[in-house]
């Protein structure tokens, strides 16, 4: 009797376990956004406009660090970087602990992407030789993708990318690293892990964390370089000369992005045609969301998932004033790979005198980045302290908080930028204009928050019927005149 009872209480508690197990897996799966972020004070009651803070030379180019250790960035979340690659230049192979969204700046070029685990798709003939012993094969590897301004590329934690510039002029890349995702289980410093090369790692700024641990002598700062020769030898089944040559000893000071002397030897589609592609596999995925059909268990496999996404055509933008200017959110509803890095993306453009705002992000903090020209931004905290006031020019970076209202006025240059959100559904809740809070309120409610008449009122909340990007009112245009 004892047995059998002791039996039923096991059996009862084994199917429990499971069941709580099941819930467990259920919740991972079905957590908020919000949950994928680890937390970080911002309590910031003065913002700067950012610039870089660092500069590293290399043998085709260079790259450009911001502060990491700033307060602003470090409440982000965000680190930045930015590549200027010359023609012919490759900015060599590597990974982060990090998710990373690179936006083009200028200039063209080729990218690939390692993904782990996924099969080389890609054929490109290679010619070894002279003349008289010519021997031609075919090279297998990964996807490479045509890149051009306005390209949005989104790289997973770990997953290994490469750049090339063929086009004739140089290729500017900004990169923004996530790191307060959770799948960076590391700690908040960007780590880049160099495939190949002498990189010279990199930043003084990214080495004062890696110093505390006590960062020791190596042969070569790619992650090859750290191994015993020996070690190499046997688990890549090569001659010690060539295990030597990967290592890159000390004497490799070309840097992060490396001349190529000849054209690589690369076949890639044309950019027409991979656009064209991509198009229409989004113009599929739309209609099968509106059919309510699921996704056929093909197309969004990991291997296949879309890495890059052009934000620079105008019939994309989500507001669009022809007397002011247009704004295009990428999320990952429009693109899906964001939903793994957690981010959203911002592109606007400005003409002159034109504002956006006043607004405010429900869920995510935002990192502003200038591409052209110049515009005035204020920025206001939760006690109504004005905390920047100020111009953001080309190439400055300017961090905004969560909730934290701004309001931004294009210059006589007009503005165009390019902002990362640290939600992958980032919201905007609009302070003015149609769809605004304001215009969302009953008249007698804003006569008495705001103890004006009902007439104020009344044009406080129908003065402004435009949505999202305003033109000059008026009066901005008389004074300006004046």
């Amino acid at each position: 009797m004892a047995y059998s009872y002791l039996l039923s209480l096991s059996i009862c508690f084994l199917v429990l376990h499971g069941c709580f197990a099941q819930i467990e897996q259920v919740t991972r799966r079905t957590r908020l956004p919000h949950q994928h972020r680890f937390q970080t004070e911002c309590r910031l009651d003065n913002l700067n406009a950012q610039e870089p803070s660092e500069r590293i030379e290399s043998e085709a180019g260079f790259t450009e660090y911001w502060d990491q250790n700033d307060d602003q960035f470090q409440c982000a979340g965000v680190a930045l970087v930015r590549h200027t690659i010359q023609r012919r230049g490759l900015l060599l192979p590597s990974y982060s602990n990090a998710p990373r969204v690179y936006y083009v700046a200028q200039g063209k070029g080729i990218q690939g992407a390692v993904l782990p685990g996924c099969p080389n798709t890609y054929q490109s003939p290679l010619q070894f030789g002279n003349r008289r012993t010519q021997q031609r094969i075919e090279d297998s590897h990964q996807k490479l993708r045509p890149i051009r301004e306005g390209d949005i590329l989104a790289v997973p934690e770990g997953v290994a990318q490469w750049i090339y510039n063929d086009g004739e002029n140089q290729l500017v890349l900004i990169g923004f690293y996530d790191t307060l995702n959770e799948e960076n289980q590391l700690d908040q410093n960007p780590r880049d892990f160099y495939l190949a090369g002498n990189p010279q790692e990199q930043s003084e700024q990214r080495n004062q964390g890696q110093s505390r641990r006590g960062k020791q002598d190596n042969n070569g700062n790619n992650v090859f370089g750290g191994f015993d020769r020996r070690f190499l030898v046997d688990s890549l089944n090569i001659k010690e000369d060539l295990a030597d040559k990967i290592q890159s000893r000390r004497e490799d000071q070309r840097g992060n992005i490396v001349d190529v002397q000849d054209d690589l030897q690369l076949i890639a589609p044309g950019r027409e045609d991979d656009e064209e592609r991509e198009d229409k596999r989004d113009e599929e995925r739309e209609d099968r969301r509106r059919q309510g059909r699921r996704e056929n268990g093909i197309e969004e496999t990991f291997c296949t998932q879309r890495l890059k996404h052009n934000t620079d055509d105008p019939q994309l933008a989500d507001f669009y004033n022809p007397r002011a200017g247009r704004v295009t959110t990428l999320n990952s509803y429009v693109f899906p790979i964001l939903e793994r890095l957690q981010l959203t993306v911002v592109r606007g453009f400005l003409y002159k005198n034109a504002l956006v705002g006043p607004y405010y992000n429900l869920n995510s903090n935002s990192v502003i980045y200038g591409l052209r020209g110049n515009a005035r931004i204020q920025v206001v905290d939760d006690n109504g302290d004005n905390v920047y006031d100020g111009e953001l020019r080309k190439g400055q970076a300017l961090v905004v908080p969560q909730n934290y209202v701004v309001l931004k006025r294009a210059e006589n240059e007009g503005f165009e930028w390019v902002s990362i959100k640290t939600n992958d559904n980032a919201i905007t809740n609009q302070l003015a204009g149609r769809l605004s809070v304001i215009q969302a309120l009953p008249v007698d409610v804003l006569q008495n928050a705001f103890n004006i008449d009902e007439n104020d009122a009344f044009q406080l909340k129908e003065n402004r019927n435009e949505a999202g990007v305003f033109s000059p009112s008026e009066s901005q245009s008389q004074r300006r005149r004046d």
